[in-house]
């Protein structure tokens, strides 16, 4: 789990440029998390080789577990499983739950269930044992396997939102692309003017792990990357996009109208340690005019763990894409460079006391 974001101070949007949008992009696509997935000892079938039912993987964070099936199946056909098992088993079954036995949302992204369950230690840790700080310094994660137990039969189908199988995972996925699209613009047209052709590739792009075939549709759809253009600001000379638009009959107006600092609200979530999901607006600009950054929006709606007056004690900590972030992160910023391949701004609360 990298912590890349947290050896430098500089103002995130002076990072804004061609090259480094195309660099935290393709960072966060490449992330990957390292996963150790066992077989329930129970449910193994007879004849199965017991000593070889443990696979290990580091897999995409932009992955889901659905996704890792046909992997997972070959390597249990040919490896623990023998003909009469490989005939009798039926992957549409397999489901997952944690170490601790919590059923695991497998139609949330790997690396937000891995960050989710950092955070989720974070809050169990009695002493700092996995987290550890110092005087004004960032808390050093360590990177160890997240351990699944594989079930192989009877899903507990009344408490899955869906089966977990591709096709209901690619719904699913669509559906926050969707839902991401309204928060930013107000509507879904840019999604719902996507060819079905299109809407198929952004997806084979996440199911084949291909950065280009996915962009190549997802820039039409995500906030293009001028550095830092706020309303009351000249708008830039060039266009800084990671990935080039259409041209239209009013180049400027359009960028400035697609950017970044200019769309209705950043797709955001926070995740608390074994608590719920916070949902709400964050526009990139304040009604004062000045950037809207992560920690006036951690200061706005957890004001105990992130309080906006005094001294800021080390209470807590924001994890987005594996990396702690520096406060000063713009939201908007945060919005066009390390939002998942949903859209969403994952932003995972871990606590420190």
């Amino acid at each position: 789990m990298s912590a890349y974001g947290t050896s430098r101070h500089h103002h995130p949007s002076s990072f804004a440029t061609s090259a480094s949008v195309a660099l935290f992009r393709r960072l966060a696509w490449e992330g990957t998390v390292p996963l150790e997935i066992r077989v329930d000892p129970k449910e193994l079938p007879a004849n199965s080789d017991r000593g070889l039912e443990c696979y290990y993987i580091q897999a995409p964070r932009v992955s889901y577990l659905p996704l890792l099936m046909p992997e997972l199946r070959r390597f249990l056909m040919d490896v623990v499983f023998d003909d009469a098992a490989a005939r009798i088993l039926k992957e549409e079954d397999w489901w997952f739950e944690s170490e601790e036995g919590a059923l695991l949302k497998w139609h949330w992204p790997i690396g937000l269930i891995y960050d989710n369950h950092t955070i989720s230690a974070s809050a169990r840790a009695s002493s700092a044992a996995s987290i550890g700080t110092g005087a004004g310094t960032a808390p050093e994660l360590q990177v160890t396997p997240l351990k699944l137990i594989l079930h192989l039969a009877s899903p507990p189908t009344e408490k899955l939102l869906l089966p977990p199988s591709a096709e209901a995972c690619k719904q699913a996925f669509m559906g926050q692309l969707k839902e991401a699209d309204f928060i930013r613009w107000g509507n879904t047209k840019r999604m719902t003017g996507l060819r079905k052709a299109e809407q198929d590739g952004i997806w084979e792009g996440i199911r084949e792990h291909n950065f280009d075939d996915y962009w190549r549709v997802a820039s039409k759809i995500v906030p293009t990357t001028v550095p830092a253009t706020r309303p009351s600001s000249p708008p830039p000379s060039s266009s800084a996009s990671a990935h080039a638009r259409p041209p239209s009959s009013d180049p400027q107006n359009a960028q400035d109208r697609d950017g970044a600092y200019n769309v209705r609200s950043v797709p955001v979530r926070l995740y608390l340690p074994d608590g719920p999901v916070i949902q709400d607006l964050a526009p990139p600009i304040l009604e004062d005019g000045t950037p809207n950054t992560l920690t006036r929006y951690l200061s706005t709606h957890l004001p105990l763990l992130f309080p906006s007056q005094g001294p800021a004690p080390d209470l807590a900590f924001p994890l987005v894409q594996g990396i702690i972030l520096p406060p000063e992160t713009e939201m908007g910023w945060l919005g066009a460079c390390l939002a998942g391949a949903d859209g969403w701004v994952n932003v995972c609360v871990g606590l420190l006391q």
